[in-house]
């Protein structure tokens, strides 16, 4: 999982650094992403600041391997 900011949209208002504070950072007109990979056990807490952006300027981008679907019965 990645995290992207669209800084063209951030207005800095922190609901994901209140979610997730070890990724984001709250500044006076956008957000600073701490950890761009943070680690899956953080999914749920950086899932919520995403959510939570009032402006929607938050995205999560999957990796390729957690996007591979793999079917045994083929």
């Amino acid at each position: 999982m990645r995290v992207e900011v669209d800084l063209d949209l951030c207005q800095g208002h922190g609901m994901c650094e209140m979610e997730a504070p070890d990724v984001f950072a709250a500044h006076t007109d956008h957000v600073e992403i701490l950890d761009a990979d943070p680690d899956e056990s953080k999914r749920a807490e950086v899932e919520a600041g995403v959510h939570f952006c009032p402006t929607q300027a938050l995205r999560i981008i999957e990796d390729q391997a957690s996007q591979h679907v793999t079917h045994d019965d083929e």
